[in-house]
């Protein structure tokens, strides 16, 4: 029998990219202040260019950046962007368990190599199984969104007024909504769950022994917590084709 993820692929493909659109969007704006950083790291556009297209994490970039400024030694580097980038594993493991037992390490590969806040939001919610052609789709868009807005930045410098930077950035926000609300609707305990986690997140930035800790760690110990009590309370059975 055909494996499912093989079937339809041009237009599992297109879908992706359909849905990547508005993320690419998003990230061309946002990506324009991260140019600014490596800008002020001594980066040319070029090298702004690939440092996103093969991150493509805006915590793990900016940070990077910052101790590249401060003339820092790689292990400095590789550790601190290793930090900021900490909650990525979370995610990828969530993704590894849409996977079909059958699909190929190349794919869970190339999968892994893009998974971004945005992506795994849009992908997590998607009905049945993970299809590696409707993540290829996003990241045909959503990669050089971010690689192109990163390297503009670079050439922009500073020439854009902070705020209007500040106000673009919202569209990030946008499409975060965009992407829970509609599982939201279908699912109370989803619903539920993203308003307590937005409270608890909110209260954990205020708190002295949380907010001092980094905004990667706070996320990490957050997701577990909630999304471990979560899957106690209310248990999921194993996906199956076609099923979610």
């Amino acid at each position: 029998m055909q494996p499912e993820w093989t079937i339809n692929r041009r237009q599992v493909l297109l879908e992706g990219i359909h849905d990547g659109m508005p993320i690419a969007l998003g990230y061309f704006v946002v990506s324009f202040t991260l140019g600014i950083a490596a800008r002020n790291a001594g980066l040319d556009p070029l090298q702004g260019f690939l440092a996103s297209l093969f991150n493509n994490a805006s915590a793990g970039e900016y940070a990077g950046f910052t101790v590249i400024a401060a003339d820092a030694p790689y292990l400095e580097i590789a550790l601190l962007t290793l930090v900021a980038n900490a909650r990525y594993m979370l995610m990828s493991a969530v993704l590894s368990q849409k996977c079909a037992p059958e699909l190929p390490l190349r794919h869970r590969l190339l999968v892994g190599f893009d998974v971004t806040d945005e992506i795994f939001g849009i992908s997590v919610v998607r009905k049945g199984l993970l299809n590696p052609y409707y993540n290829y789709g996003a990241m045909l868009v959503a990669l050089p969104g971010w690689s192109v807005g990163t390297a503009l930045g670079v050439l922009a410098g500073a020439m854009l007024p902070l705020p209007v930077v500040s106000a673009l950035s919202v569209a990030l926000y946008g499409m975060f909504i965009w992407v829970i609300i509609p599982r939201g609707h279908q699912d109370k305990v989803v619903a539920w769950l993203v308003g307590i986690s937005f409270a608890v997140s909110l209260v954990a930035s205020l708190l002295p022994a949380t907010a001092a800790l980094s905004e990667g760690t706070r996320t990490i110990i957050l997701t577990l917590l909630l999304a471990g009590g979560a899957a106690w309370l209310f248990p999921k059975e194993v996906l199956t084709d076609g099923e979610m």
